[in-house]
């Protein structure tokens, strides 16, 4: 963080915008949402993939299992548990908004197109492997 902010010292519209999480946002979404009995496993995958992928352009490239589709699969263990921490994220930043949450249900394999880029929690895949997609106009249909 300290490197961050100090881009801001003198023109505060250097600063970086939003707080680090991404690694841990399905974990804090199912634990909160599912375990925490606010909502359904199926709407925790409508609501962290299906429906992204719609909202981008993206579906039914992305967002679902189907034949035709790019094969992106979290494998998610709703019963493991962590405590979210700057010690052990993988995030390139030395700070966490969550630092010392519990939280139940966590990412343990990643495919990307097929392919395992993340397995047991280590990244396993290779730097330019991503392809970029051009996005297309959301419809507000489906």
């Amino acid at each position: 963080m300290k490197e961050q902010k100090e881009l801001g010292k003198n023109d505060f519209t250097k600063i970086p915008n939003g707080g680090p999480g991404v690694e841990h946002r399905l974990s804090l979404i199912y634990s909160g949402g599912v375990h925490g009995g606010k909502f359904s496993a199926n709407r925790f995958v409508q609501l962290v993939s299906t429906a992204p992928a719609k909202l981008f352009g993206l579906y039914p490239r992305k967002g679902t299992i189907a034949v035709g589709s790019d094969a992106d699969i979290v494998v998610f263990d709703p019963n493991a548990e962590e405590v979210i921490s700057v010690k052990t994220h993988h995030m390139r930043v030395d700070y966490s908004m969550f630092e010392g949450m519990r939280v139940k249900g966590v990412t343990k394999t990643v495919l990307s197109r097929g392919r395992v880029i993340i397995d047991k929690g280590t990244f396993t895949g290779k730097a330019g492997t991503g392809e970029f997609l051009r996005r297309k106009t959301y419809s507000g249909a489906g």
